[in-house]
């Protein structure tokens, strides 16, 4: 599995000869550079319905004809606007001809752009190729992290660590430990002024007890 940073919390999974979009936050966001529209995009997925998450998805389901999947009402908000969508909830497992996904829990609120009630929040756990990989999306520290490891043992996580809307730091530490991940990649941080955080003090308190940090710039990719 390949994964390429989009910036903030967006990223792009490579699978069937295309790739996978997570909150397609582009346009509007100063971090990001990337040129969806040069892309064999195949599907899009959505942790929660604010601005910085939805991002660009329907634009893109539109143009691309990708179907978005997210919970059930983000999913109805993003078909009314012409969007192809799929509505799921927490604990389903869905399968694609690249791999499996399982919506799990994650806490935090979740409303559209023009306030329409969005659902629950969630995070999202990715089987591509044998291989696992977390999206937390927006979230605090939660027990569910545990259970998340207990049964879907992932392998890598992107996880929020800019505190004030998300955890911060110190409990993205608590959580890359509670989910037994080899390799944690932070997002959510430094895109505005309130979620300004010490990626390098993340970095050195999760390598010192065994969990490799992988701080990526926009457009940077790595394989799991």
């Amino acid at each position: 599995m390949e994964i390429e940073y989009i910036g903030h919390s967006a990223c792009a999974l490579s699978a069937d000869g295309g790739v996978i979009l997570v909150d397609p936050f582009i346009s509007g966001n100063p971090s990001a550079d990337y040129d969806w529209k040069n892309r064999n995009v195949k599907s899009i997925f959505l942790t929660h319905g604010h601005s910085d998450h939805l991002g660009d998805a329907i634009e893109i389901s539109k143009t691309k004809n990708a179907r978005i999947t997210a919970v059930f009402e983000l999913a109805n908000y993003c078909a009314k606007n012409g969007a192809l969508a799929n509505g799921v909830n927490i604990g389903g497992k869905i399968s694609f001809p690249w791999g499996d996904a399982w919506f799990v829990p994650a806490r935090h609120s979740s409303s559209t752009p023009d306030g329409v009630y969005a659902g629950e929040a969630a995070g999202i756990v990715f089987s591509i190729g044998g291989v696992k990989f977390y999206h937390a999306g927006d979230t605090s520290l939660t027990q569910e992290m545990r259970l998340i490891k207990e049964v879907y043992k992932p392998k890598a996580a992107m996880l929020p660590i800019g505190g004030y809307f998300t955890m911060g730091v110190d409990e993205a530490v608590i959580a890359a430990q509670l989910l037994g991940v080899e390799k944690v990649i932070p997002i959510h941080y430094n895109t505005f002024p309130p979620i300004k955080a010490d990626v390098e003090k993340f970095k050195y308190k999760l390598e010192t007890v065994g969990i490799e940090v992988v701080i990526m710039k926009p457009g940077e990719k790595i394989e799991l």
